[in-house]
């Protein structure tokens, strides 16, 4: 890797914070904060705070350990721990499965809400067209910068909804400190749809592939963390107040598609329509991003994978579309996409930092001990309420 311009330096920055915001911000993202408000109401701010420490906590720890070894994640854990680094890899592509699921629900619940096309039938044309993505020279470029204008529109259709939808700042406010619930479900759902899993390692990565490592980038690397983070809390807080809106008048939403009828409820007719717009286009591109970077990941662990990337990731695709139409169920493949990332990032996190002790990757750099220790306390935290999830209340999702 060359060293970039200061114009490149730059782009790659602020490349990589959207690259990790617009992931987050996909179709389980909205799906997950429309569920658990109409659960827990005003409380569910409480669950957002929360979500916004860890983040930032994960965030800021994995990127620093990366940029300062200079070598993808699997790489440098696999020299800790002989191993770790194709463990990590496995989660990652596991979880990146399991969010593409979700991923291809999400796309049928966009044309659903659009053009009143069916759910299942929907999912099917959707992955298709990710699927000619990977099939057409110097499509990708013109994807990202899709993604880049839908996720502007994202947030300002949900900015004009949250407003329309008259939400009781102070009672948001008061609860996000002093919640009447907590949901443990909620807590691990929403970190794990915003830093889990492959999420964190996209942004990483792509700094890495920029060219952007070493100590002495730290200082670019943490504001692009944090506006990362910064992008998709935002997005979570604006859907939150609008679902809250909703919600407090006594609005019902739909079950099948929660998200949509919040909008719809909200603005009407036309708010639901332009949201289905949004929420395919948001599917579909969080399709091609899983399953590209989840790939990436797969050729640590399979070698054919690194010579057919093109068809594994085309595979990919046509995989998880067909167990979404065998499964069904949309809006809990969305939640339990959230939370199966949720229990990968102990994993994730806790591998990183032990990369962060040795001096033999990461040379004279000394990770903050505040961040070590609320890495620490994350990782154990996450683990156990992951656990908990995963056996008791995720079930319910299903029943």
């Amino acid at each position: 890797m060359t060293a970039p311009t200061v114009a490149g330096r730059r782009s790659a920055l602020a490349g990589a914070a959207f690259l990790m915001a617009t992931s987050a911000v996909g179709p389980g993202f909205l799906t997950q904060t429309a569920v658990f408000t109409a659960q827990l109401a005003a409380s569910f701010g409480f669950a957002i705070l929360i979500s916004i420490v860890v983040d930032l906590v994960a965030q800021l720890s994995i990127w620093r350990v990366v940029a300062v070894s200079g070598r993808r994640a699997q790489d440098v854990a696999n020299e800790v721990i002989p191993g770790l680094g194709y463990v990590l890899a496995a989660l990652i592509c596991l979880g990146g499965f399991a969010f593409n699921i979700g991923n291809v629900a999400g796309a049928g619940l966009g044309l659903d809400a659009l053009a009143g096309v069916p759910v299942k039938l929907g999912a099917a044309i959707s992955a298709t067209l990710a699927i000619g993505v990977f099939l057409v020279r110097e499509a990708g470029r013109a994807m990202d910068r899709f993604t880049l204008v839908m996720g502007f529109v994202m947030i300002a259709l949900t900015a004009f909804v949250a407003v329309s939808s008259g939400p009781s700042l102070p009672e948001a406010a008061l609860r996000m400190v002093w919640p009447t619930e907590i949901s443990v479900l909620a807590i691990v759902t929403i970190v794990g749809g915003t830093v889990g899993g492959y999420i964190t390692f996209a942004g990483a990565h792509r700094l890495l592939d920029a060219g952007v490592s070493g100590v002495e980038s730290l200082p670019s690397v943490d504001r692009s963390a944090a506006t990362a983070i910064g992008v998709a809390s935002l997005m979570r807080l604006l859907l939150f107040l609008a679902a809250l809106g909703v919600v407090s008048r006594g609005g019902v939403l739909d079950p099948a598609n929660p998200a949509a009828s919040v909008f719809r409820l909200a603005t009407g007719e036309a708010g639901y329509r332009l949201f289905g717009m949004v929420m395919w286009a948001a599917a579909v591109t969080s399709v091609v991003g899983s399953a590209y970077t989840s790939v990436s990941f797969l050729q640590g662990l399979v070698p054919s994978a690194a010579r057919h990337r093109t068809r594994w990731t085309v595979g990919f695709i046509a995989v998880s579309t067909l167990v979404f139409l065998g499964v069904g169920r949309p809006v809990g493949l969305l939640v339990a996409a959230g939370a199966l990332n949720g229990l990968i990032l102990p994993v994730s996190l806790g591998a990183m930092l032990l990369v962060s002790r040795r001096r033999s990757i990461v040379g004279e750099y000394r990770h903050p001990g505040w961040l070590v220790g609320a890495g620490v306390v994350v990782v154990v935290a996450m683990a156990v309420m992951g656990a908990r999830s995963l056996v008791v209340e995720l079930p319910r999702l299903f029943q």
